[in-house]
């Protein structure tokens, strides 16, 4: 995450912020919840054309469009329509001064992704995205005990993400929809970015957009990264590990638990196993820590630094580089199918080379 520190307080003292809400779908519910709670903020309207027939609002009045809402005199906004939308509500609230909390992919495009970042910027307002995993408490305590080298030097990050299909999403694929979470969250908890990435999807539920993804690569310290995300599973996992020199941390982000598989520190006395040169299974402790709801850290971080408080929040930026990293599977995975179509190996340019190199910003 990164740290927003804005000198001049965007809000008197004293004044409770005034927020908004466009989309009132499954996630769009979620952040009205959060919003007609939070200390400091009233919550003053939402957006979305179909009403509000689940009764998320409880009183709070639902507007027919975004100018609608600006008129109400907003100082910010969540943006959770479909994300073929994001960028035209973006640069309206951009357009008028307002900042915004724009859920997961910041945008359908990494250009659209990029006239977002250009336009908030360049109004000096805050604009952050909904990579919500970077709130998960099992996630915070990973990156922080990464941070202090507990773990040594870094080898590998794993991430399995996989459950049935979510009936909520029509616009996406697997990877803009699921695969951006374990794509943020490696860059973040190691604090590198990606350099190389090999990818490959299928599509086997008949919709348009892929359904799984398989995508193994290395990040710019040479750190060894794999990701596995499906719709197909009636398995559902949320899975996060990382070897390091001296053991492994595995993160389950669906109960918030992190456990730590240490190397073992006695010698192993079989001469068999003395002859391979590995590490032996030591002691696995799991961490207790406070669990608070991933949803309502991100609402209280963004809402401190459009208040001009020292806050971490994912910048508009750090999803910029996320969809741009995204979009780089994708194009992976295509290369991949044409040279499986021609007279080759079926292995594909890309992954006989070592893999695409990912542009950076």
């Amino acid at each position: 995450m990164t740290a927003v520190d804005c000198s001049t307080p965007r809000k008197p003292p004293g004044r409770v912020l005034r927020a908004g809400l466009i989309g009132l779908g499954a996630m769009g519910r979620n952040h009205a919840r959060i919003l007609r709670r939070l200390d400091g903020v009233e919550f003053v309207g939402a957006v979305d054309p179909a009403g509000d027939p689940h009764d998320a609002l409880h009183g709070v009045p639902v507007l027919p469009d975004v100018a609608s809402l600006i008129a109400l005199g907003v100082d910010y906004a969540v943006i959770a329509c479909p994300t073929a939308l994001h960028e035209e509500a973006g640069l309206q609230l951009a357009a008028n001064g307002v900042c915004a909390l724009i859920e997961k992919p910041l945008a359908h495009s990494a250009e659209a992704a990029r006239r977002l970042v250009d336009a908030f910027e360049a109004r000096g307002l805050v604009a952050g995205v909904g990579h919500i995993e970077r709130f998960n408490p099992a996630l915070q305590q990973l990156r922080s005990r990464l941070e202090t080298g507990e773990l040594g030097e870094v080898f590998q990050v794993v991430t399995r993400r996989q459950g049935p299909f979510p009936h909520r999403i029509a616009d996406v694929g697997v990877v803009k929809d699921l695969a951006t979470h374990d794509i943020d969250l490696t860059s973040w908890i190691t604090g590198h970015e990606y350099a190389t990435l090999s990818a490959r999807t299928v599509s086997k539920s008949g919709r348009e957009h892929e359904d799984m993804v398989a995508v193994v690569g290395s990040l710019t310290d040479g750190t060894m990264v794999s990701h596995l995300v499906n719709w197909l599973s009636p398995l559902k996992e949320r899975f996060t590990a990382v070897t390091g020199e001296r053991g492994c941390f595995v993160a389950d982000t669906l109960t918030a638990d992190l456990t730590f598989h240490a190397n073992g520190a006695f010698a192993t006395e079989w001469e068999a196993l003395r002859a391979f040169r590995g590490v032996a299974e030591g002691d696995m402790i799991r961490y207790a820590f406070p669990k608070r709801e991933p949803l309502v850290v991100e609402h209280e971080r963004f809402r401190d630094a459009v208040e001009g408080k020292h806050s971490e929040i994912v910048t508009a930026r750090e999803g910029l580089r996320t969809v741009e990293v995204s979009a780089a599977v994708l194009e992976s995975a295509r290369a991949a199918r044409g040279t499986a179509r021609g007279t080759g190996d079926g292995l594909g340019d890309g992954l006989a080379e070592g893999g695409l190199a990912v542009p950076t910003t």
